[in-house]
């Protein structure tokens, strides 16, 4: 029995401090992300030129996705697919090479029966693209592709190894070479990106229990069936966070596209154009009529409708990634829960 001094003891909460050091964050969260995100919903019902103020509802989507109207509504709508038609290949087209080559390189890196020499100055050499600023990339891309006098390096070394008869055109205003061009920014995606998904499928094999892997080496499995039946299973987690992490950075694609093709002061070809750079373009184009003129409803709307594109993608991606042996654990444990609730209100809430 605890003593009366005892029970006058109150205990000391230090709880409300957390939330104190918390709350920076959420200040700058509300300010620079939950409140644009907000203003963005706002504007996407709103009007567009001189009507920029008018509430429109859905207008704006109607426009976007059908191009119901007149020439100039149609003519946005075929921007908005052409440029989200873009979007989706060049993630596709960066993110397939991109998994490929770290996973190879990960499960390389990680295999306890390779001793390879300077592991560490590889990795570290493998990730540096990934820190280096877009635009620092986009110049050397341009120096090492572009037209200068009388061509660039990369068509230099194809034209002295014979694989070329004249200069391609990586970048430029013309319909021809496109996926040339789309290619390009491909690859440097890719070269920015394979080393820090490298790091991350690698932290994931590290995690699983080694003696799963010694189990199947004294087994007899392959490395091939090692990698199938062990490796890749178990990574599920690591690469549905990976897949997710990518779709949402690759639908948002904007630096590289925009930077690559704009320092040559050219426009950006069709085939390049994301709609992070539509929405951008619609943002900042005026009507020379009237200085408060934007087009903010259709940037507001592609806004929006990118937001629930990528909330649906990431939605089944995360439904197929489930771990369905889990999920089949959880239905039985609710369904003896249930059964054994059943039965102590039968025996008057005794269990026997």
């Amino acid at each position: 029995m605890a003593s009366a001094a005892q029970k006058r003891i109150k205990s000391i909460s230090y709880a409300k401090y957390g939330y104190l050091f918390i709350l920076p964050f959420f200040l700058v969260y509300f300010f620079f992300q939950l409140w644009p995100l907000i203003n963005t919903f706002i504007l996407s019902f709103k009007g567009n030129t001189s009507d920029y103020e008018k509430f429109v509802g859905l207008d704006n989507f109607k426009i976007l996705l059908t191009g119901k109207g007149g020439r100039s509504q149609k003519n946005i709508s075929k921007e908005f697919i052409q440029c989200f038609k873009n979007t989706v290949i060049l993630w596709v087209g960066n993110f397939i090479p991109q998994i490929i080559l770290s996973l190879s390189l990960a499960v390389w890196f990680t295999d306890a029966k390779l001793k390879i020499p300077g592991k560490g100055f590889f990795k570290v050499v493998m990730y540096l693209p990934n820190i280096i600023t877009a635009a620092s990339v986009a110049v050397l891309f341009l120096q090492l592709c572009g037209e200068s006098e009388p061509v660039g390096p990369v068509n230099q070394a194809l034209s002295k190894l014979h694989l070329i008869d004249s200069p391609i055109q990586f970048i430029g205003d013309g319909d021809k070479n496109n996926v040339i061009r789309r290619g390009v920014i491909m690859f440097i995606q890719t070269w920015m990106w394979f080393g820090n998904t490298m790091i991350m499928l690698m932290s994931g094999i590290m995690g699983i229990n080694p003696s799963l892997f010694e189990a199947a080496s004294i087994d007899g499995a392959s490395s091939g069936q090692t990698f199938r039946k062990i490796t890749l299973p178990l990574l599920s987690p690591i690469m549905s966070y990976t897949l997710v992490t990518s779709m949402i950075g690759g639908l948002q694609m904007f630096d590289m596209p925009y930077l690559f093709n704009r320092s040559t002061n050219h426009k950006s070809p069709d085939n390049v154009r994301t709609v992070a750079m539509f929405i951008l373009e619609k943002y900042n184009s005026i009507n020379t009529g009237n200085v408060n003129a934007y087009n903010m409803g259709y940037s507001g709307a592609a806004s929006v409708l990118l937001f629930l594109v990528t909330l649906i993608l990431g939605i089944i991606a995360f439904f197929i990634s489930r771990d369905k042996d889990e999920i089949a654990k959880k239905k039985q444990r609710k369904k003896i829960a249930k059964q054994n609730k059943r039965e102590n209100k039968q025996f008057g809430g005794f269990s026997i």
